[in-house]
């Protein structure tokens, strides 16, 4: 439980830092989730709604209070907008984590109902369950629905993370969604980038940040591509309807 919790709260976290688009990019992963300087994030559904605060159920069934006030930045995404990347419907092709389509619409916290999935992003006390919230992005079900996949997919279908070691043909990194250490094994058949460019395994350096590409084959995530910088993508891009690469 404690790994889904935290999974559900770095993909929140990583999803609200790509909602709010310019205003608001990721720094270094923080405890629990991405947004360096934003504190950590919070996904679930809306159960109760307040004049200062919204209580939320996460996907482990944990309660929370998410505090919000006259600083407090509430936006939403239209649906079918395009998934991260920049590649706008589905999946995008620029490996990034920015979002195709339209920016972020600011809302009313009264637009914000019973039964709403929200993400939140602020000062997350785990012992008291609450979130003094600095950023609010109200989710539409299918965006909600493919971060969900994304956490499913970690470890299974692309992997992303810090590098800490490099041997021979494996990368060992930290997990962006878990911070545990995880393994990529490249072959003759991987290809890697950095940004644009083409690149080798021998231009990535302890340190970097990288998304992975692959599958498990034989217990051992090998990667088909490789992806140095530019985001945590979630998953195989260009196919519609996969886990959006945020």
């Amino acid at each position: 439980m404690k790994y889904r919790l935290l999974s559900a709260m770095a993909v929140a976290a990583a999803l609200t830092a790509v909602a709010l688009g310019q205003d608001g990019g990721y720094g270094q992963r923080g405890r629990g989730g991405f947004g360096g300087g934003m504190g950590r994030g919070l996904m679930g559904t809306v159960t109760e709604v307040a004049a200062d605060h919204y209580t939320i159920k996460t996907e482990t069934g944990e309660s929370y209070v998410v505090h919000f006030d006259a600083n407090t930045r509430i936006t939403k995404r239209a649906a079918g907008v395009g998934g991260p990347g920049g590649g706008g419907q589905g999946e995008g092709r620029g490996g990034g984590m920015g979002w195709g389509g339209n920016p972020p619409q600011q809302i009313k916290a009264t637009d914000i109902k019973v039964g709403d999935m929200i993400t939140a992003m602020g000062d997350t006390d785990a012992t008291a369950k609450s979130v003094a919230a600095s950023r609010i992005v109200q989710l539409d079900p299918e965006t909600a629905k493919r971060m969900q996949e994304m956490a499913a997919n970690f470890g299974k279908t692309w992997l992303g993370g810090k590098v800490t070691a490099i041997d021979g043909t494996k990368i060992t990194l930290t997990g962006a969604l878990d911070n545990a250490p995880h393994a990529v094994v490249a072959d003759e058949n991987t290809s890697f980038r950095k940004g644009r460019d083409p690149v080798t395994l021998a231009d990535i350096q302890v340190g970097d940040t990288v998304r992975a590409e692959g599958a498990v084959k034989d217990g051992v995530f090998t990667a088909t591509s490789v992806s140095v910088g530019g985001g945590m993508g979630g998953g195989p891009r260009n196919r519609p309807g996969n886990a959006p690469t945020q």
